[in-house]
């Protein structure tokens, strides 16, 4: 699977982002979806993850309320809708990918993925 995630930029502290994440090479609807984000100094964490449906979703503490992931599998592209961000949600955020998993939430948390997207930017002034 190859995935490529945009929409990243500048915003100031309370603005919104959307990022997409467009996936080609297999069957979109067979894999679970996470996004994931990397600031400068800190090890990767998990942000948001998505079942292969789209009927489950799971959130890092940190972003539930504020962050929305959902997907279209007719479009092979997962999204993640960003509001009221915070100057500490600056960090690039990936996207990746994993084959249906009844486990899928454990996976993420650890970020155990098989497949990672190119990161964007996302930079929030305060």
């Amino acid at each position: 699977v190859q995935l490529q995630a945009s929409g990243g930029g500048l915003v100031q502290a309370g603005g919104s982002l959307r990022l997409s994440c467009a996936a080609s090479g297999h069957t979109f609807s067979f894999y679970d979806m996470g996004w994931f984000r990397q600031a400068p100094g800190r090890e990767r964490e998990f942000v948001a993850g998505i079942n292969w449906s789209g009927g489950r979703t799971y959130y890092v503490d940190s972003v539930e309320g504020r962050f929305t992931v959902s997907r279209d599998n007719a479009k092979d592209t997962v999204y993640l809708q960003m509001n009221s961000l915070k100057p500490e949600d600056t960090a690039v955020y990936y996207c990746a990918a994993s084959p249906i998993d009844p486990s899928w939430i454990v996976k993420m948390r650890e970020a155990v993925m098989d497949y990672w997207g190119k990161g964007t930017q996302v930079t929030v002034s305060s």
